[in-house]
């Protein structure tokens, strides 16, 4: 015969699993030290401006009007 399994018990043990997977993914995001955090942040500003400096037409400036 099969084994009698509490459905309420199953279904706490995988809420468990998934706040566990949770955490550890949060963890892993938000732990970073600050010197990591200002790296990426320069590095994002960077790879934005070298972005800008390519653009065909700069938004700050109006256009031409004769």
């Amino acid at each position: 015969m099969a084994e009698i399994v509490s459905l309420n018990q199953y279904r706490k043990a995988r809420r468990r699993a998934k706040a566990a997977s949770d955490a550890s993914s949060n963890r892993v995001r938000h732990g970073r030290t600050i010197s990591e955090k200002l790296f990426d942040a320069a590095k994002r500003d960077l790879q934005t401006n070298e972005q800008d400096g390519k653009r065909l037409e700069r938004k700050d400036t109006p256009p031409d009007t004769d």
